[in-house]
C-alpha cells in the first residue's frame, strides 16, 4: 500500500496544477490512493492574520477529479491547516465541513511574537538564527499538540529543509527532543499521530530520530506524503518512507473520515 496524503493543487498559493494533473501523475507513480492537501494558513507570509481560506476552488477540483479516477485511484478530501492555535474555533469550523478526510496541522511561521514570518523567507545565516527559530517552532507545535482540530502534524522537522539543505548548515535536533516527547505524548493522548514528509524525496532518512522517538513515546498513527507542488514530484520518496515506516515496526496510517485505517508494510 502507497499513499501520498500531502499535496498541493493550483488551489494553494504555491501550487501550480489541477488536481487531476496530480491524480495522474499518481497512478504513475504507483501510488494506492492519494489525499488532496490545500493550504490554508491563518497567518499568511508576513504574519498578519488571514481568514480568506474558502472550499469552494478544492471541492471544483475535486467534483473534475474524481469521475476521472473513479475505480483506479481514491481521491480523499483533505487539508493543510497552519496555525490552527491562532484561532481554535475558526479552525474547527473550517475542518468541520462534511466529507473532510484528512487534516494536517501545520507550523509554517514563527510566533507572532517573533515577528510571524514564514520560515521560507528566514535568513539562516549562522547556528544562533537557526536555534533562535527552531525555539520558536516547537514552542508553536507544542501549543498547536493541545488542539485537536486536526489529525497529525505535518512536517516535524520542516525548518531543517531551508536550514541545513537549503542554506548550508548542519543543525540537529539534539536541544529539542526533551520539549519534542512532550509534545508526542501531547498528541498520543488525543489519539493524534505524526506525518513522515519526504519533501518530495529529499528528507526521507533525516526522519529516523523523529520516528525513533515517536515509537518509543508510544505513537502508532503516521501517514506518508510527498509535499508535492507540481505533478513530477508526486510519490517522490513514498516508498523509501514506507520501508522506513516498516524498519521502524510501524503500520501505514491511512485517513478517511478522519479516521485512520491501518496498512501492514
Amino acid at each position: 500500500m502507497l499513499t501520498d496524503c500531502h499535496m498541493h493543487t493550483l488551489c494553494s498559493p504555491d501550487g501550480c496544477a489541477p488536481l487531476a494533473d496530480m491524480a495522474a501523475a499518481a497512478l504513475a507513480a504507483g501510488m494506492d490512493a492519494i489525499c488532496v492537501t490545500d493550504h490554508c494558513d491563518l497567518l499568511d507570509l508576513r504574519g498578519e492574520f488571514d481568514d480568506s481560506f474558502r472550499w469552494a476552488p478544492i471541492e471544483e477540483q475535486l467534483a473534475l477529479a474524481r469521475p476521472q479516477f473513479e475505480g483506479r485511484l481514491p481521491i480523499r478530501k483533505g487539508i493543510e491547516l497552519g496555525e490552527a492555535w491562532e484561532d481554535p474555533q475558526l479552525a474547527g469550523r473550517i475542518v468541520g465541513q462534511p466529507g473532510v478526510d484528512f487534516v494536517i496541522g501545520s507550523v509554517h511561521n514563527l510566533s507572532r511574537e517573533d515577528g510571524g514570518q514564514d520560515f521560507f523567507y528566514v535568513n539562516y545565516d549562522c547556528e544562533e538564527t537557526c536555534h533562535k527559530v527552531l525555539g520558536s517552532y516547537f514552542n508553536c507545535m507544542e501549543s498547536l499538540s493541545q488542539l485537536s482540530c486536526f489529525d497529525v502534524v505535518g512536517h516535524v522537522i520542516y525548518p531543517l529543509r531551508y536550514m541545513n539543505g537549503r542554506d548550508g548548515n548542519h543543525v540537529t535536533l539534539e536541544a529539542y527532543l526533551p520539549q519534542l516527547e512532550r509534545i508526542f505524548r501531547n498528541l498520543i493522548s488525543r489519539d493524534r499521530g505524526i506525518e513522515v514528509n519526504t519533501c518530495r524525496g529529499q528528507t526521507v532518512e533525516d526522519w529516523r530520530q523523529t520516528l525513533a522517538l515517536y515509537r518509543d513515546c508510544g505513537g502508532r498513527i503516521v501517514t506518508l506524503g510527498s509535499d508535492a507542488h507540481e505533478p513530477r514530484d508526486v510519490g517522490k520518496g513514498i516508498a523509501q518512507a514506507a520501508a522506513l515506516l516498516k524498519e521502524y515496526s510501524f503500520d501505514l496510517a491511512v485517513f478517511a473520515g478522519r479516521q485512520p485505517q491501518f496498512f501492514k508494510l
